[in-house]
């Protein structure tokens, strides 16, 4: 019954630190990856990061992300397709190169370099979604182009991360290649032909017969279907689960449905899985080799910051946003959550990451998920002041 001791602690800290996370009016996110730390490996080991934490950290992750679905414009999305386009370009384009080079500042192979620089390249946007909804930013031109990048970002990472385990990766296993990597391609392709069916009669189609159905709370329980049904497909031709779900919120928001389950999605979400998954990033967090790994994370820490702030913010500018917007998008796109841990946990296996780094890179994508916040809410600040001094000069 170790589970529910987990559940337990995780549940109990993550309420009172983010109760006590909004009276100091910083991001409640902030406070429930620092419960991850403490409760974790790093200090007090009393939450193992296991099958358990995992499963519900991804159903946690899967959920939000079909919120932050369901509560989006899909107008501006369309509206701002172009701008997510160019965000997630340089996002992707900026850390891969400059990371890549700071991999040769340290003797690391070329495969490996230019892995490091992959992984640094995946953004998780589901610590900036709770973010956003906490200041209530999610359904803004900034916001939108935020949720359409991730979606470009990962598309992007997936395909140079198969390109790059079919090339250099040693997982015991001489199959799959470029043959592999087209059939994803092709895979994905087909995904999203279907996504867009969905969007136009399965989700209605489905939602009907779901108020039809003589149990309580049909309407939820047929939307939670297509929500872990589409990132299931997901996941099968090689996307994040968390793609899917995004897409399936999308769908679900366009039918008359959308506020009965907006409203009752909430409590299943930040209940139990919500909680759980902002923790487990937490869990992956140790100070083994710490000091010793200093000289090696303190710069590339920098350089993770700056190539997704710059380079995201490079690519909002040149479509012809303001400098405000640009770090607002900039900042949302910082955080590399459990993408990156992902991509750093695909590297290792396939040896494409060295192990003497690999407790330095984990420790990097820890504290970017946890500084991003910050600069989101410091970026938005910005953003309201400046707004209100344009106000108060117009009316003079």
């Amino acid at each position: 019954m170790l589970y529910l001791r987990t559940l337990t602690l995780v549940l109990l800290a993550t309420a009172i630190v983010g109760h006590l996370s909004r009276r100091m009016r910083i991001p409640a996110v902030v406070g429930q990856l620092v419960v991850g730390i403490i409760l974790g490996q790093a200090v007090l080991g009393w939450v193992p990061n296991d099958q358990f934490m995992h499963i519900f950290s991804e159903i946690g992750v899967i959920i939000l992300m079909f919120m932050a679905g369901l509560e989006s414009d899909l107008a501006l999305l369309k509206k701002y397709f172009v701008p997510s386009l160019a965000v997630a370009v340089f996002g992707v384009v900026l850390p891969v190169g400059l990371v890549f080079g700071f991999g040769f500042l340290f003797n690391l192979s070329v495969e490996s370099s230019l892995f490091l620089g992959v992984t640094f390249a995946a953004t998780s946007v589901s610590i900036t979604v709770e973010v956003l909804k906490e200041m209530n930013k999610l359904d803004t031109k900034e916001g939108s182009t935020i949720l359409g990048a991730a979606v470009i970002d990962d598309i992007l990472a997936v395909l140079i991360l198969s390109v790059l385990v079919s090339v250099y990766g040693n997982v015991g296993s001489s199959s799959g290649g470029t043959n592999s990597i087209l059939l994803n391609l092709v895979l994905q392709a087909v995904y999203f032909i279907g996504v867009y069916v969905i969007f136009k009669w399965v989700a209605p189609i489905l939602m009907s017969l779901g108020e039809k159905l003589q149990v309580p709370a049909s309407v939820v329980l047929m939307s939670l279907v297509m929500c872990l049904g589409m990132a299931y497909l997901a996941d099968l031709v090689g996307l994040s689960t968390v793609v899917g779900s995004f897409f399936a919120g999308i769908a679900v928001g366009q039918t008359e449905y959308r506020a009965e389950i907006d409203h009752n999605i909430i409590p299943i979400g930040y209940a139990v899985f919500i909680p759980m998954f902002f923790v487990s990033i937490g869990l992956n967090m140790t100070f083994h080799g710490f000091i010793s790994d200093l000289k090696f994370t303190v710069p590339l820490l920098l350089l993770a910051l700056f190539t997704k702030w710059f380079g995201c913010g490079l690519g909002a500018r040149l479509t012809g946003m303001n400098f405000d917007s640009a770090s607002i998008i900039g900042s949302g796109m910082v955080s590399r959550g459990e993408m990156a841990l992902i991509v750093a946990q695909v590297g290792f296996q396939a040896h494409l990451l060295h192990a003497d780094y690999y407790s330095g890179v984990i420790m990097v994508i820890i504290l970017t998920t946890l500084i991003a916040p910050g600069m989101i809410k410091s970026a938005l600040g910005r953003q309201a002041k400046n707004m209100t001094q344009q106000s108060a000069e117009t009316t003079e």
